[in-house]
């Protein structure tokens, strides 16, 4: 049998930092998409305000199995 996967891009934001804005991504994914294997990286970006980053977001791709 052969596998297809197929892959989604994501924005995940977060104020706590980029690994919690990736997981945040992943966790509203799941809520959708069943069978998620894996996950790319690939971009980090922020809101800065007053000097400080106050919003973290990472641009990340989500990859999950196709059944038939």
């Amino acid at each position: 049998m052969v596998e297809t996967v197929k892959v989604v891009e994501l924005v995940g934001e977060s104020k706590q930092g980029w690994e919690d804005a990736v997981q945040n991504a992943v966790h509203e994914a799941s809520k959708t998409i069943d069978d998620i294997a894996g996950v790319e990286i690939y971009n980090f970006t922020g809101d800065v305000e007053d000097g400080k980053i106050v919003e973290y977001k990472a641009n990340v791709k989500v990859a999950f199995n196709v059944s038939r």
